[in-house]
This record gives C-alpha cells, structure tokens and sequence, in this order.
C-alpha cells in the first residue's frame, strides 16, 4: 500500500514539475513581450476549456483542462497583406480563405489606437528575443535542477575502496562450455585475486603514483597490460604492498562521460586493448564542481539533437512496440505519460534512501526541459524555433533591400506559413497520441513488470 501511493504522489509531483516547466516556459515569452511593449491578452497553461482565469490588467491569466502545453496570446502576430490596404484582396482557394481568416482574427486582437503595440511590428531581433525567451528559460530550469543535484545532493561516484574481486577471469571458450558455473570452475584466476586483494582492500598509490579517485586507478590498470604495478593498499588501517599484474584485455572503447559506446567513421564500435584486473569499487556521494553541472546539460542538448536527428526512425520504433510487440528502448524517446510513470516508480522504490529519490526526480524534471528547450527550437511553425526562423529570414530580406538601396518590403507575411503549421501540428499531436499510447501498453518500467 505504501507503495502504491508513493507512486501516485511521485506521478502527480511529475505533472507538477511539468507544468511549472511549461509555466516559466510561457513567462519567458510573456515577460519579453511586456517589456517590448507588445499587448499581451492571455496567458494559459494547458489547452482545452478553460477551468480557472483571472483577468490582471490587459492580461488574462488561467489554466486549461489538459496540462500538455501552454501558450501567451501576443497582439497582431501576422502583419497586414500590405500595408494601409484591406487584408483580403480576392483569393478564393481553401488556403488562400484559411490564411486570409486567421489573418483578420489576428488583426482583431489589436486594440484601436494600439496598433503601434503589434507584435508583427517589432523589429526582427526583439522577435527573436521573446521567442527565444521560453526555450532559454526551459535550459535555465534544467541548469537549476542540475546544479541542485550535483552540488547539493551530490552524484555518486566510484571511490578507490573495493566493492568485489573476482576470483578468476573467463574466456569465451569456458563461458560456452561451463555456463554459469564459469565464475567459479574457471581456470585462470583473475589479476586482482592472484594479487590477493579482498573487498574492503582501499587502493593508496600503483607505481608511486597517489590515488585520489578510482579514475586514477582504472587510467593506470588499462595503461598497463600485463606489467606488473606496485599497489600499495590499506586494509585494516594498515598499509601494505602487494604486486599486480594486469591481463590484457579487448574491451568496447567508451566515451569517458556518458560511458556509452564509441562508434567509428563507419559505424562499427571501436574496440581497445586494455589492462585488465577484475576489481569493482564502492561509491559515494560527492559533491561535484558547478562546472559538472553545465556538463550534464550539454550531454542531454548532444541526446536531445541526437533524437531529433532520428526522430523518423524513433517514431517507427514506437509505432513496432505499440503494435508489433516490439521492445522498449529504455533510452528512446517517451511521452508526458512515460516520464510520469519512471518518476512513479522511482519515488515507489522503498529500498532505496529518500535523498537518492528525490535527488533522481529532480535530475529527472531536468531532462525534461532540456528536451522542451531543444524540441521547440526546431525550425518549423508552430514552434518556437518556426517563429525565430521566420524573424531571421525578415532580417535578411530587409537587410538585402537596404544594402542594394530598394525600398522596405516591410515584414515578412508569416500568415503564409499557416498551411505549414497546420500540418507540423497535426504531425505533432498524431506523434504525442502514438507515444502516449506506446507508454500505456508497453511502458518503459525500471523494475521491469
């Protein structure tokens, strides 16, 4: 029972932190427009009919029936046709009326007498600024969150105290042959056993070099295949000597952050020699430098690119776990429901201390807005990134017009991209139902049930 409920309060802490993600990411946009002077009418959370407003000001704000997104209305987001003439000046096909209607909507929303307050009328960098302002904010919640971990709660890292020693290394052949029994039958002890190292052994120096890290140790083993090093150990308060020697060892190179794999020029993992002793180390909180904190952030932006990159593949992935049995990956992409689910389990996970839960929620709802600031950076309307596009591009054609001496073709009609929104739209809410769906019937579950 304790259980249960610590998954539905680790479920409603997830919405929680998402929607005071989504919230600051609309305060960004919100606090830029107002301080460009553009008239601001709303600002809701959520999307739906409307089940909370207040109106302050100009300004309404409120919250929405469903918390998966959010929005601020800004004053005149699509310039006239041309300027000083009507908006609608003939065109009788399907788009050319849905351009020519959500262009009169939106020249309802500007005031009489406030016209000067459109937001179509700001030049291009101000545009740029308070579009910019919600994914900035999304990476400014994630730095917060990550320093909070790293130098607050502290990461965990491996010490150069011994955890386990293996008794023996086995060879592929001997796997094959003696299966789980390998470990045990095998027939060449592993370096660190032969050495006579025990758990609970504590790594001092290897070659008159000091430990202050199981790093420096590990740099040392794989540096020295099948050389002896000088270890000296403390057990029991006391110190003493003891000779190692490392076997070689083909292992899979990795990157020295993540600890992921490393890919080659064609696409094949790279493999290395290394020393090999047969050790493991105990771990410890540690607090780590500010720095560490920007680190992690840069590694999730390098994840989230790295996804949107294939994101076509990712969402056929999905599509074959949804409705072709297919496995989970547990580092693929997840919807508003997957997220609440892993922060369920991991606040359910009783065994575990509670600052390690707490600490794992928070790196978690950091991830999260790192994937919203980098997701609505893409360069496609209705997203953030769509509009910063369609402002880089007025900037240009403008500056071109001045620098050859031609006449202001005044903003560029982003009423034009409509079609293109309605599309990347209707691609974006088919994608969050099918990641939805996939995170109901297969989930990605960190106790595996």
């Amino acid at each position: 029972m304790e259980q249960v409920l610590l998954f539905i309060v680790g479920v409603v802490v997830a919405f929680i932190g998402l929607a005071i993600s989504i919230a600051l990411h609309e305060f960004g946009h919100l606090t830029t427009a107002k301080m460009f002077g553009v008239r601001v009418s709303q600002y809701m959370i959520g999307f739906g009919p409307t089940i909370w407003s207040k109106v302050k000001g100009e300004t309404e704000y409120g919250f929405k029936l469903l918390p998966l997104g959010g929005y601020v209305a800004l004053s005149g987001m699509y310039p006239p046709k041309h300027a000083g003439e009507a908006p609608r000046d003939g065109g009788t096909g399907f788009l050319s009326n849905m351009i020519e209607d959500a262009r009169e909507a939106n020249q309802e929303t500007i005031m009489p007498g406030e016209e000067h307050r459109a937001f179509s009328l700001l030049p291009a960098w101000k545009r740029i600024i308070v579009m910019l302002a919600g994914p900035v904010m999304n990476l400014v919640i994630a730095v917060v969150c990550f320093l909070i971990v790293v130098s607050g709660f502290g990461i965990y890292q491996p010490t150069t105290t011994l955890y386990s020693v293996s008794k023996c290394m086995v060879s592929q052949a001997e796997a094959a042959q003696l299966g789980d029994a390998a470990a045990e039958n095998c027939s060449t002890p592993a370096p660190g056993a032969a050495a006579g190292l025990l758990p609970g052994d504590k790594l001092v120096s290897m070659n008159g070099t000091e430990l202050h890290d199981w790093k420096d140790a590990t740099a040392i083993i794989r540096a020295n295949a099948d050389k002896p090093i000088e270890t000296v150990i403390e057990r029991a308060g006391q110190q003493q000597t003891v000779t190692i020697t490392p076997r070689a060892n083909t292992v899979f190179a990795t990157d020295d952050f993540s600890g992921e794999r490393v890919k080659d020029e064609a696409g094949n993992y790279k493999t290395e020699v290394v020393g090999f002793v047969g050790i493991s180390p105990t771990s410890a909180r540690e607090q780590m430098p500010p720095s560490y904190a920007f680190e992690f952030a840069g590694f999730n932006i390098g994840k989230v690119f790295e996804m949107i990159m294939s994101l076509p593949q990712r969402v056929i992935d999905m599509w074959n776990a949804g409705f072709g049995g297919a496995e989970r990956d547990p580092n693929g992409p997840q919807s508003v429901v997957g997220v609440g689910r892993i922060v369920g389990e991991v606040s359910a996970l009783t065994e575990v201390p509670v600052l390690d839960r707490i600490a794992t929620v928070i790196q978690i709802v950091g991830s999260v807005n790192i994937a919203l600031g980098i997701m609505n950076l893409i360069p496609l309307p209705p997203l953030d990134g769509g509009h910063i596009f369609a402002s880089i591009v007025d900037m240009i054609r403008r500056g071109l017009a001045r620098a050859f001496g031609k006449e202001d073709p005044g903003p560029f009609d982003t009423a034009k991209l409509l079609p293109i929104t309605m599309v990347v739209a209707g691609l974006l809410l088919a994608m969050s139902a099918l990641f939805i769906y996939v995170d109901i019937v297969n989930p990605i579950s960190l106790t595996g049930k």
